[in-house]
């Protein structure tokens, strides 16, 4: 049996490589004055930080997009999640 040819077989196409592109970095969002609160501690009630944290479902926004390190991110999301238990936030957009 013989399969007509024109379907995936031969070499793959040579993609074009993008240029490498400057990121500046980013500011991490949980920093107040600059520096990093020690210990790490991000305030509950502080409902207008965590809004910007949190999609409109109502999803914890990763690091990758947020900008926050792991141990700021670590805080934020256990401060979302006490402010969920509260009542403060909603677990799911309406």
């Amino acid at each position: 049996m013989s399969f007509p040819s024109g379907g995936g077989g031969g070499k793959p196409s040579a993609r074009k490589r993008s240029k490498n592109t400057v990121r500046t970095k980013r500011k991490d969002p949980i920093f107040v004055d600059g520096k990093r609160p020690r210990p790490m501690f991000v305030d509950y009630k502080d409902l207008e930080l965590l809004s910007k944290l949190v999609s409109r479902q109502g999803k914890i926004i990763g690091r990758r997009k947020s900008g926050c390190t792991a141990a700021s991110q670590h805080a934020v999301s256990a401060a979302i999640k006490r402010a969920r238990f509260m009542a403060l936030l909603p677990y799911v957009a309406d």
